[in-house]
C-alpha cells in the first residue's frame, strides 16, 4: 500500500451534497433532478464499484495503481504518469473546497459572536456574503482553515475528527430534517416544493442541463481515479463491494434531496428568484432562516460546526493524495511533503477566491469525469473481463449478472469521454 496507508479509512461527509441544491436552482429544478437521478444510478453501479474494486485489488493510490495496470502490458512508468492526473484532480478539488472552508470557518465563528446572524434582511445576508467571497476577501479565516488542516495531516489527529463526525454527521442529518419540517410550515415554501418538482420540457434536452447533472452526479459519488479508489484499498476482500456502492449512492442522493428541500423552498419564503443558485444558498438564505426562527442562533452553531468538521474531513482526503505523491516521486518526509503541497494549495486558493464556483464547475464537468474515465479504462479495459469480475464479485455470495462488464466498459467508459467533448464544445464553462 505504500504511502497511502496515510488515508484515512472512512470515506467522510464532505457536504458535497450542498452543491446539488445549487444546481438544482440554476437548472431547471425537477428537470435537472431526474438527469442527476438517471447518472448517479448509472455511474453509482459502474463507476464507484469499479474504483472501489480497483483499489481494493490494487491496495494502492492511483499512481501505484494505474502503474500495476499498465505493468501487465509493459509499461509501468507510463501507467503510473497517467495515475498523476487523478492526483492533481485531488488537488484541484482541495484547492476549491480550501476557499469554502475559509468561509465556513468564518461563518462558524460568526454563529458564536453574532457575527453570522447580524444581517437584518436577506440583501443584508447577500452583501455580506459577497464581501467575503470576492477576490482576497476572506484571507485570514482561509489561511486558518487550511493551517488546522495540515496540522491534522502532519500531526496525525484524524482519527478525533473521524469519532467527531461520527456524531455530527448523523446531527447534521437531524437538524436538516429538522428545518426541512419548520420550512415546510412557512409561508411561500410551497412555490419552491412547486419549483424542485416543477418539469420544463423545453430544459430537458438542453446540452447544459444534462452536462451538469452528470457532472455534479461523478462530483457529489467521488468519481474521479482518486478518493473513491483510495478508500476502496482499504476494504477487506469479504466486502460486498457493489452493496457499499448502492449505499453510497442512496444516502448520498438522499441527503443531497434533503439538502435541497431546505435550501430551495427556504430562497421561496423571501421571495427570491428560484434560478439564481450560486454557492451563497447556503451562506445567504440559510444564514436569513436561522434568524427568523426560534431558537435559531443555537442552529446556527450546531449547522456550521456540522459542516466545519465535514469540511476538514474532505480536506484530510482530498489532499491526501497529492502529500503521498510528493512523499513517493520526491522523496521528501511526511512533514516537509505537506508544507510543499500546503503551500502551493494555500497560494492558489487564495488567487482563486473571487472565481472559485468557474473553478469548481472546471473541476466536476472536466477533472472529475478524466480522472474517472482514466480509472475506468484501466480497469476495465487494461485488466480485462476476467479480472474486472473476479474483484467485483469477491465477497459477493451472488455474481453481478451479465449486464456489469459491458455496461461499465463500454456506457460508463464513453459517458466520461462524452461529458469531456460535450462540456468542451459548448466553450468551456461558466
Amino acid at each position: 500500500m505504500g504511502l497511502y496507508s496515510g488515508v484515512h479509512r472512512f470515506r467522510g461527509g464532505n457536504g458535497k451534497y450542498l452543491d446539488v441544491p445549487d444546481q438544482v436552482s440554476k437548472y431547471g429544478g425537477g428537470t435537472f433532478l431526474l438527469w442527476y437521478f438517471f447518472f448517479v444510478v448509472l455511474i453509482g453501479s459502474t463507476g464507484v464499484i469499479g474504483e472501489m474494486s480497483f483499489g481494493r485489488a490494487t491496495r494502492s493510490g492511483p499512481v501505484d495503481a494505474f502503474g500495476m495496470a499498465c505493468e501487465t502490458r509493459g509499461k509501468r512508468t507510463l501507467g503510473e504518469r497517467i495515475g498523476l492526473v487523478p492526483v492533481f484532480g485531488s488537488m484541484a478539488l482541495a484547492i476549491g473546497y480550501t476557499v469554502v472552508m475559509g468561509w465556513i470557518f468564518k461563518y462558524m465563528a460568526g454563529t458564536f459572536t453574532g457575527a453570522t446572524l447580524a444581517p437584518d434582511s436577506v440583501d443584508g445576508f447577500s452583501g455580506s456574503f459577497g464581501a467575503m467571497a470576492s477576490a482576497f476577501g476572506n484571507n485570514g479565516w482561509q489561511i486558518v482553515a487550511l493551517v488546522l488542516t495540515f496540522a491534522i495531516l502532519i500531526f496525525g489527529v484524524g482519527g478525533g475528527i473521524e469519532r467527531a463526525n461520527k456524531v455530527m454527521m448523523p446531527v447534521f442529518f437531524f437538524l436538516f430534517l429538522g428545518l426541512g419540517i419548520y420550512i415546510f410550515f412557512q409561508p411561500g415554501a410551497a412555490t419552491g416544493y412547486q419549483y424542485i418538482f416543477r418539469i420544463d420540457a423545453s430544459m430537458f434536452l438542453k446540452p447544459e442541463v444534462i452536462i451538469y447533472a452528470m457532472g455534479q452526479a461523478f462530483f457529489s459519488l467521488s468519481v474521479a481515479g482518486n478518493g473513491t479508489l483510495i478508500y476502496g484499498s482499504y476494504l477487506k476482500d469479504g466486502t460486498d463491494i457493489p452493496a457499499s456502492a448502492r449505499n453510497v449512492a442512496f444516502f448520498d442522493t438522499l441527503a443531497a434531496l434533503l439538502a435541497a428541500f431546505v435550501l430551495i423552498p427556504a430562497m421561496a419564503t423571501t421571495g427570491a428568484q428560484l434560478d439564481q443558485g450560486g454557492p451563497g444558498l447556503m451562506f445567504i438564505f440559510l444564514p436569513n432562516l436561522f434568524k427568523n426562527m426560534e431558537g435559531g442562533a443555537v442552529f446556527a452553531i450546531v449547522f456550521f460546526v456540522a459542516v466545519m468538521f465535514a469540511g476538514i474531513t474532505s480536506l484530510i482526503n482530498l489532499y491526501e493524495a497529492p502529500i503521498a505523491t510528493v512523499q513517493e516521486k520526491f522523496h521528501l518526509d511526511r512533514t516537509k511533503s505537506c508544507i510543499v503541497v500546503g503551500v502551493v494549495g494555500l497560494l492558489i486558493s487564495l488567487c482563486i477566491q473571487g472565481i472559485v464556483s468557474d473553478w469548481m464547475d472546471v473541476v466536476s464537468i472536466y477533472i472529475c469525469p478524466l480522472g474517472a474515465g482514466m480509472a475506468g479504462i484501466m480497469f476495465f479495459w487494461v485488466y480485462g473481463k476476467k479480472f474486472v469480475l473476479e474483484q467485483v464479485n469477491k465477497g459477493r455470495e451472488k455474481p453481478l449478472g451479465g449486464w456489469f462488464y459491458p455496461l461499465a466498459k463500454y456506457v460508463f467508459c464513453g459517458l466520461c469521454i462524452v461529458v469531456l467533448i460535450v462540456g468542451a464544445a459548448m466553450g468551456g464553462i461558466g
